[in-house]
C-alpha cells in the first residue's frame, strides 16, 4: 500500500498530457480547495478530479472488488472515501466551480479517446 501514490499517477498524467496538448493550461493539486483537485481549469472554472475505482468506490465497475480479507474494515474505508468525496464536491460548487470527475477505468485503452472527448467538451461547455 505504500506505493500507491495520491498525486501523479499514471492516469491523472494521462488526462493532464490531453487537456494540454489542447491548449488548455491547468494548476495542480491546489490546497485552497476541498479534496485538492487533480487539476484544476481556473480559466473555465472547472475542478477534475481523476479517481482511482477501487479507492473511490466506483459503482459496477469491474476493477471495484472488495476484498477477501478484512471486509468490513476496506467497506467502511471506501465508504469514508465515497461520503469525503461527495462533500468535497458540494463544496466546490458552492464556490461556483464545475466538478468533473474520471475514473480510472474510462482510461482504458478502449474508451480512453471517448472519456478524453467528454471531458473537453464539458471543460469547453462551461464557458459562458
Amino acid at each position: 500500500m505504500s506505493r500507491i501514490r495520491s498525486k501523479d499517477t499514471k492516469p491523472e498524467i494521462l488526462v493532464r498530457k490531453y487537456l494540454f496538448s489542447k491548449g488548455l493550461r491547468y494548476r495542480l493539486h491546489s490546497t485552497k480547495y476541498p479534496g485538492k483537485p487533480d487539476i484544476l481549469l481556473p480559466k473555465y472554472k472547472t475542478a477534475i478530479f481523476v479517481h482511482g475505482c477501487f479507492w473511490h468506490g466506483h459503482e459496477g465497475c469491474k476493477y471495484f472488488v472488495v476484498p477477501q480479507t478484512r471486509k468490513s474494515f476496506w467497506a467502511d474505508k471506501i465508504e469514508k472515501n465515497k461520503a469525503r468525496d461527495k462533500k468535497n464536491i458540494i463544496e466546490i460548487k458552492k464556490k461556483g466551480w464545475n466538478v468533473i470527475i474520471v475514473y480510472e477505468c474510462e482510461l482504458r485503452s478502449d474508451k480512453k479517446q471517448k472519456t478524453f472527448v467528454k471531458v473537453l467538451n464539458k471543460v469547453k461547455n462551461t464557458v459562458s
